[in-house]
């Protein structure tokens, strides 16, 4: 009857999935990639060269694959979190979510930027703390939002393994050499 043209089709509900992933995955994208880029992340980082990598540490391309592809997953979880309105636990789920990101966010600026290898190690466990509880969050949304979740807590885990045994190989690692901005040349 009548009433049932009040609900919204399938295909409407699908849209709004994608219009709202069209927002999150480029979002996190970019905010990701940005925080990275302006902490000058990675080997073409002078300090972080001259660091001792542990033996499990993987090429350097890897790490931005690796994030990409991390990136394009939690962001349509969250799309599916965000998309699924009514959803009584959505809002406790985007609040976890969001500091677990923010969360993500600040790493690269505090490990490669200002040095604070051991700080880091603390703030990877604070995030995988905190992507855990959303991904039980989002289990109680959209189970295939939990689901996506998971590389990024199995990738946050070897992180902060690589990050733990970068600060034991270089326990002096925040007074270690080029700290001046890179700018500067030497005549």
């Amino acid at each position: 009857g009548a009433h049932m043209s009040e609900l919204a089709s399938s295909s409407q509900i699908r849209m709004s999935f994608v219009r709202w992933a069209l927002v999150t995955v480029p979002t996190i994208l970019f905010l990701g990639f940005f925080s990275g880029r302006m902490a000058n992340s990675g080997f073409d980082n002078p300090w972080y060269d001259a660091l001792i990598k542990p033996a499990i540490q993987p090429p350097g391309w890897a790490f931005g694959a690796a994030w990409s592809v991390l990136y394009i997953m939690i962001g349509v979880a969250l799309a599916m979190v965000l998309n699924a309105r009514g959803n009584g636990y959505r809002r406790h789920a985007i609040i976890l979510f969001s500091v677990a990101f923010v969360a993500t966010l600040a790493w690269s600026p505090l490990f490669f930027a200002a040095h604070q290898v051991f700080a880091a190690f603390f703030l990877i466990l604070f995030i995988l703390a905190f992507a855990i509880a959303t991904t039980f969050a989002f289990a109680r949304v959209r189970k295939a939002a939990a689901w996506l979740m998971l590389p990024y807590l199995l990738w946050l885990s070897f992180a902060s393994i690589l990050n733990w045994q970068t600060h034991v190989l270089n326990p002096d690692a925040e007074t270690l050499a080029p700290t001046r901005p890179a700018t500067q040349i030497d005549v």
